[in-house]
């Protein structure tokens, strides 16, 4: 059977479990009595095992079968939760993440067989199969009673006219006829695929020629956890109930040979003769105080009279690209038209106008519902954070907690993707330089256990991000006394620089004030790194601090990077681009009002000195002054503002950024990439954040 075809799926489902490991074992940690939780692990070990048994991965199925064993053993009373358990279940949880990123980059799951963790498991298994065991309660005692009094439920099996005939003709052959029923491990989670696996293994050995259920109701898992067959085979019974408990999660295999063709079935009539005969006289208004609650159980499970179905797909990111690229198009192709329409000739026709808008309308509409399918939750990144910031409670030997809000904050792709790094950077920075020792939060009159924060919501047409936590602050004394120590920054320029100025520094390239380097932090790679990363995504980042108590990251990103709202400005003969997230607003200002401050010209605009920017200089466009006034664009980035001076303005656009490309990336940082404007022109777009 060739699994390749499945592997997709199987990682992107492996994932799943991961995390759904990952989560309930940080509980399990905190609630060791939890048998929700535990039941969960239980869960996601077993649908493990059965994934990596299915994809042929015999390493990752023996780790988490032996997982599986240890919670049975737990959920069963034959053992408790050992302190070292939690710590030992991470390692496998590592384990199986190196599997899955082996398996992700090459299709083969490796070589370790991590035989440490399998004996450490193997011991606590040991360890705890001495304790005492309570006894089955008598209800349990009666359930298995009653089981057992099921097993021969093939015994009940109706034959139609076709299948005696098969029957019949096969004893005549001198083949043999087993009636089997097959019972399914109840904790199996896929009683589909067992089934399926059973009747593949029968096939090689006979011909199923009656199943009940049918095929069909197997195959959509509309059975319990047994199902009745009868198979030709011309092997003994024995073999093939070897073929069937060959199939991992079966729990039992009950048949018999079959002598002679079962009795005919009866007809509807003598059917309901019997049941006439057999059904017991009830009290009819009880009889109809039930009713009802057999209609409320029907309604639960539909919903306008059709069943309730998983409604979500998988897609693949390269076929959303694609959609994407076609809206991108489409929108171009909308310009042209927008820009004819305003052309010499055409303003005039009312029709071709109202067929303009109504494109409009709708490629708008189709360009936001395409966003809506990119568009990923952040927890999908943030869901790793609770273990990591565990792990650092150990490695740093303080008391830490993470809270998080907004984990259903929805991000594009593509910010989805770049985003985790930076992200894990500065929450790894709060736990190592942000919160303090426990004896210096003590003599601070602080709670015992620090305090780390990590905030998403939705802003308008951003997303913001903050990372903050309860701890010492940024020191901007000793960032400056750093700064200087480099050579990064002159004495008197420290006495001059402002706490905005100086907190800034820490974004500069291997600037670090760790005083010991180590595996966590301070190795002067990471905020530079992570400004460099969120400005490439179009986004800005900014520090708020206390010294004694606390800093704040404010991270604001754009909800997508590949459609905007642009201002389009004229410049000299070219055409350029302004993303309308970055103004603050459109000034017109005479000559006269444009000061110097150490030889850079400003403004005062309502009581705030703003600089100027004279784009012609900073892209060498010739540029003819008119000395009068200039049309100036006010830019934000932050709390920061600057003029731009502008020749014209054209209007507010739509636009579709397309990259430069490789031989033209790094040419100049201020273009932020391209767009094709409705006449075929292109125009640069230009990025304020490099800018200012």
């Amino acid at each position: 059977m060739d699994v390749s075809q499945y592997l997709e799926i199987f990682i992107d489902e492996t994932k799943e479990h991961l995390q759904s490991l990952n989560e309930h074992l940080l509980i399990l940690e905190k609630e060791p009595e939890n048998m929700d939780t535990i039941n969960e692990i239980f869960r996601a070990a077993h649908s493990l095992k059965g994934m990596a048994g299915t994809m042929g991965y015999m390493r990752m199925q023996k780790l988490t079968h032996q997982m599986e064993n240890v919670f049975s053993e737990i959920r069963n009373g034959k053992m408790k939760v050992a302190p070292n358990l939690v710590d030992v279940l991470f390692q496998c949880l590592d384990a199986l993440e190196n599997y899955l990123e082996l398996i992700t980059e090459s299709g083969d799951e490796g070589d370790n067989d991590n035989k440490p963790i399998l004996n450490e498991l193997e011991a606590i298994l040991n360890g705890g199969a001495a304790q005492a065991v309570e006894e089955a309660k008598p209800e349990q005692e009666e359930k298995k009673a009653e089981g057992d009094g099921k097993k021969e439920k093939y015994k009940d099996m109706v034959y139609a006219d076709f299948e005696q005939h098969a029957i019949e003709q096969a004893i005549e052959d001198g083949l043999n006829v087993y009636a089997i029923t097959v019972y399914i491990d109840e904790s199996c989670l896929l009683k589909a695929a067992r089934a399926f696996l059973v009747f593949k293994g029968i096939e090689e050995i006979g011909e199923v020629v009656k199943s009940e259920p049918s095929s069909q109701d197997i195959e959509d898992e509309k059975f319990e956890f047994d199902f009745s067959i009868c198979v030709i085979s011309e092997h003994p019974l024995q073999k093939v109930i070897d073929v069937i408990q060959n199939v991992s999660e079966i729990r039992d295999v009950v048949g018999e040979k079959l002598d002679k063709v079962p009795a005919a079935p009866k007809t509807e009539q003598q059917e309901e003769e019997k049941a006439a005969e057999e059904t017991p006289k009830v009290d009819e208004k009880a009889d109809d105080k039930k009713q009802p609650a057999a209609q409320n159980t029907n309604a639960q499970h539909k919903t306008g009279g059709k069943p309730i179905v998983n409604r979500s797909v998988r897609v693949d990111i390269e076929k959303l690209d694609v959609l994407m690229n076609l809206v991108s198009e489409l929108i171009i192709a909308k310009n042209g038209l927008v820009s004819q329409s305003n052309s010499e000739g055409m303003q005039n026709s009312h029709a071709f106008n109202e067929q303009i808008e109504y494109l409009e309308r709708v490629t708008t509409n189709l360009h936001e519902s395409v966003m809506k399918v990119r568009m990923m939750p952040i927890e999908t990144v943030t869901q790793k954070f609770p273990r990591m910031i565990r792990d650092l409670t150990k490695k740093l030997n303080k008391k830490m907690e993470l809270s998080m809000t907004g984990e259903d904050t929805e991000l594009d792709r593509t910010v989805i993707d770049e985003i985790g790094d930076p992200l894990m950077h500065l929450l790894r920075n709060s736990a190592d330089h942000g919160l303090e020792s426990p004896e210096v939060r003590a003599q601070r009159g602080k709670p015992e256990v620090g305090s780390i924060r990590l905030d998403a919501y939705q802003d308008g047409n951003n997303v913001i991000i903050e990372v903050g936590d309860d701890g010492n602050g940024i020191d901007v004394e000793a960032v400056k006394r750093k700064a200087v120590e480099k050579g990064a920054i002159t004495n008197e320029q420290a006495e001059l620089m402002s706490e905005k100025e100086a907190i800034d520094l820490l974004f500069r390239p291997s600037f670090s004030t760790a005083k010991v380097v180590s595996d966590i932090s301070g190795r002067g790679v990471g905020l530079d790194v992570v400004k460099t990363k969120i400005e490439s995504l179009g986004g800005e980042i900014e520090v708020k601090t206390r010294l004694g108590e606390g800093t704040k990251f404010i991270i604001k990103l754009p909800l997508t990077l590949a459609i905007i709202q642009a201002l389009m400005i004229e410049l000299g003969s070219e055409k350029y681009a302004i993303s309308l997230e970055n103004i603050q607003s459109i000034e017109d200002i005479p000559a006269t009002d444009i000061k110097y401050v150490q030889t850079k010209e400003v403004v005062n605009l309502r009581g705030t000195v703003i600089p100027i920017i004279r784009l012609d200089d900073v892209l060498d466009i010739e540029h003819t002054d008119d000395g009068e006034s200039f049309t100036v664009v006010i830019v934000k980035k932050g709390d920061r503002l600057a003029g731009l001076v502008v020749d014209k303005l054209i209007g507010q656009q739509e636009i579709v950024i397309k990259s430069l490309g490789r031989y033209l990336s790094g040419v100049n940082k201020i273009i932020g990439g391209a767009t094709i404007l409705g006449d075929g022109e292109v125009a640069l777009i230009l990025d304020v954040n490099t800018l200012l």
